[in-house]
């Protein structure tokens, strides 16, 4: 489709209330190039014409960004309040932003934003003396795309080591610096990647990488991790295989740690996302073999603490709400194990710190704080300063207080200081932000999904919010990789309730809110279940008046992004906008790419069975656009260095809709140029990146001007 012509009936809220007709804005696509690739599964053939977007290196593909994006940048300067809604972001933006202090050798150190800054900065301090920068990234390049990825330290403090992502890449490089004379002191290392630093002592450290990939580093598949030594002052040529590399047995995710008195190094290898073998060794001796732990990868097991030979271990094995068991170097495997803080009805998660064990549990993914000491004798349940996610709870074993943070949907972070033995806290810090929670309600609901299973969701927006069907609202969604999406506070999400939009956010199967089997009902061939969550979550915002389908829009990014792309395709007929976001839109593929073969857990593949093939194919949005039906007003973004969903998956997703939409309804995509899957972007980009998004969304809700001009014009006087 080249050629589309928008053109919306307008409903103004508040003041006017009177329906408006505006000039159409007219959208010239470039039609996208196809090509007669078919690939064949199980005896069916798929074509996939635009297989050659998947060539980042090529001019083509390149001359095919620039003009997808003259495209949609053309369409965004004609949004009236799109500079509105820049300038609330950078206002609201603009607020001093403190981390936790964390306490290295003699000094203690601490991240800060002053407020527009591209990237935090690094302090530290001696005692009472003045803070002084240590590191400051928004120095790293011109434009604030090179991030801090990573910083660790030796046990005494005297030296760190810290990571760099250029343009938002999962490659990074590795700098060591003496941090009293914050020289550097050596060659930077390179290449490394999905990747922690563990010192040992101060002669070197381990890291995770992978070989460089042939052909392109931002999409080529990468799959056989490693576990390298560092000894400080060699070439990074020399560095030592620790684990992996063997053909016949493949690890996608390999990581070192070192238990905090140095003596043991443990290994955990993975072939997924989930799921890890464990291994350990007494680095009192050179010559002590690697012992295994557990040789297969059907549980996720880590160890937390040990004393002496004394290992505690987290793990989901016959406990998929997680438990804490106790066992022996001597004879670490799973006969000989015994629980020490046994599984619940809730899902464990957990830290170490001051002599004690912290058990933070997700009840209804609202956080619960239990203190136990070494003997698994509960000491105390912290009494959390709200309704909400704490986190942070944990430290040095020698550490009589730390630090941990508190947030929810409509309160911006904080942090606290907490006594170990007392129990006792008191508030370090608290943002002097633009925004008052006090005027803002978050409510926890419990819908049915389409089998009946009962889901939560917590709906956030402006005290007093009439229920009439005409709130424009957000519902956002994940659901996948156990990963629990539990509240906490972002200012750009405050920007939209400020403008009377409300956010909803329902804990989707697949998660891990509920433990490994809400996790596995979400996998595989129970991946319907997400999208069936979600949409029942639209339809029971609609059936309860918060919107309507008018008011509508769904987002998510990553496996949300897939989470978005199935819904529209699904039910196109549900919202009124999409926006998904970094994506995994083409199903068949997406293991080709880079490390997406380890998602393999939560999606099965393509090649793996005919049955599989087939099921995957039903749902894969790219797979899934069909001509002559109405999709929503969609805004795909992505970026051009995201080496982790590559962004061909959005490329391939825009070209079929662009090609295939028969309404009237845009189809736009914005590709961040220098950027990646989304860590380390720079603030300057994230705020023009929301001017852009929520500009597209109210417009095409059908607002000409936005809902709460009174929140403009007091930032503007």
């Amino acid at each position: 489709m080249q050629r589309i012509s928008i053109l919306m009936a307008v409903i103004i809220l508040a003041a006017c209330k009177t329906e408006t007709k505006r000039e159409p804005i007219v959208v010239n696509y470039t039609p996208t190039k196809k090509v007669d690739t078919v690939d064949t599964y199980f005896g069916t053939e798929v074509p996939d014409p635009y297989r050659w977007l998947e060539d980042d290196m090529s001019d083509e593909t390149a001359a095919w960004v620039k003009e997808q994006n003259t495209t949609t940048f053309g369409y965004f300067d004609k949004i009236p309040f799109r500079a509105d809604l820049k300038n609330r972001l950078e206002k609201l933006w603009n607020y001093e932003k403190l981390g936790s202090p964390f306490k290295e050798g003699d000094y203690t150190y601490f991240y800060k934003n002053d407020g527009l800054q591209n990237q935090y900065v690094v302090y530290r301090k001696k005692g009472e003396a003045e803070a002084e920068v240590f590191l400051d990234p928004n120095t790293f390049s011109e434009d604030g795309t090179t991030s801090l990825a990573g910083l660790s330290f030796t046990r005494d403090g005297s030296l760190a080591t810290y990571m760099i992502s250029e343009g938002g890449s999962d490659w990074r490089k590795a700098i060591v610096l003496n941090t009293e004379t914050m020289e550097q002191v050596e060659d930077t290392l390179v290449d490394i990647k999905f990747s922690g630093i563990s010192w040992k002592g101060n002669d070197g450290f381990y890291y995770s990488s992978y070989d460089k990939p042939d052909g392109s580093e931002l999409s080529a598949k990468t799959d056989q991790h490693k576990l390298y030594y560092h000894k400080l002052g060699t070439p990074q040529s020399e560095d030592k295989v620790v684990f992996g590399g063997k053909p016949e047995e493949k690890h996608r995710y390999v990581g070192g740690y070192l238990s905090e008195d140095q003596q043991y190094l443990f290994i955990t290898a993975s072939v997924s996302t989930s799921g890890n073998k464990l291994f350990l060794k007494d680095l009192s001796e050179d010559s002590n073999p690697l012992v295994t732990v557990l040789d297969h990868t059907d549980s996720d097991t880590y160890v937390i603490e040990n004393e002496g030979s004394k290992l505690w271990l987290v793990t989901n094995m016959d406990a998929p709400n997680k438990k804490i068991v106790v066992t022996d170097a001597a004879n670490p495997g799973p006969e000989n194990w015994e629980d020490f803080i046994p599984e619940t009805e809730n899902v464990l998660t957990t830290g170490t710190g001051g002599g004690y064990f912290f058990a933070e549990y997700m009840v209804d993914a609202i956080s619960k704080v239990l203190q136990y000491d070494y003997n698994g004798n509960l000491v105390r349940e912290v009494k959390l300063p709200g309704v909400g996610s704490a986190g942070g709870f944990g430290g040095k074993k020698e550490d009589k207080e730390f630090y941990f943070s508190f947030t929810n949907y409509n309160t911006p972070g904080s942090s606290y200081k907490y006594n170990v033995e007392t129990g006792e806290y008191e508030q370090y810090w608290k943002p002097d932000i633009d925004f008052n929670p006090e005027d803002y309600e978050s409510t926890q609901v419990f819908y049915e999904s389409k089998d009946g299973t009962k889901v939560p969701m917590i709906i956030t927006h402006k005290k007093g919010v009439e229920l009439n069907g005409k709130n424009p609202t957000i519902l956002y969604g994940y659901g996948g990789f156990n990963i629990s999406l539990t509240p906490s506070f972002s200012i750009v999400n405050a920007v939209w309730m400020e403008q009377g939009g409300v956010y909803a956010v329902p804990n989707l199967r697949g998660g891990g809110e509920y433990g490994k089997k809400w996790h596995i009902a979400g996998t595989k061939m129970q991946k319907q279940n997400v999208f069936d969550d979600f949409i029942a979550a639209a339809e029971f915002l609609i059936e309860k008046g918060y919107t309507s389908k008018e008011y509508l829009a769904i987002r998510g990014g990553s496996n949300g992004g897939l989470l978005v792309g199935a819904t529209m395709t699904q039910r196109p007929d549900l919202m009124q906008v999409a926006l998904p976001a970094v994506g995994v839109l083409d199903m068949l593929r997406y293991h080709t790419f880079t490390a997406g073969a380890g998602w393999a857990y939560d999606y099965g593949t393509s090649e793996e069975s005919e049955e599989m093939f087939k099921y995957i194919k039903g749902y894969s949005p790219v797979h899934n656009v069909k001509p002559g039906v109405e999709y929503p007003a969609t805004l795909i973004t992505t970026g051009d260095h995201d080496d982790r969903v590559v962004p061909a998956h959005s490329f391939k997703f825009a070209a079929e809709l662009q090609e295939k939409q028969s309404g009237e309804n845009p189809t736009l995509i914005r590709i961040e140029t220098n950027a990646g899957h989304g860590a380390g972007t720079p603030v300057s980009k994230t705020i023009e990146q929301y001017a852009d998004i929520f500009g597209f969304t109210f417009f095409n809700m059908g607002y000409d001007e936005l809902p709460n001009q009174a929140v403009l014009k007091e930032f503007k006087d």
